[in-house]
């Protein structure tokens, strides 16, 4: 199990990490960039994650002016 130290440092890479994707106007919320910190760690090269990303941002962008244009 990990300790309590180990658990405060995650936590608190994890605080820092969110204030660097607010900075940056990334639009993850805490659960999106632990994913996405997690695939990174197991060998997902973070450029590709990335464009993953915007790409489905993108799509989901693209359908709700579809669906809004329908209404």
């Amino acid at each position: 199990m990990a300790s309590a130290a180990n658990m405060n440092a995650v936590r608190e890479t994890m605080d820092v990490l969110l204030e660097i994707s607010r900075l940056l106007n990334t639009g993850l919320d805490i659960e999106s960039l632990s994913l996405c910190v997690r695939l990174c760690e197991q060998g997902i090269n973070p450029e590709a994650l990335s464009s993953v990303i915007k790409e489905l941002r993108k799509a989901s962008d693209a359908m709700k002016v579809s669906e809004s244009s329908k209404g």
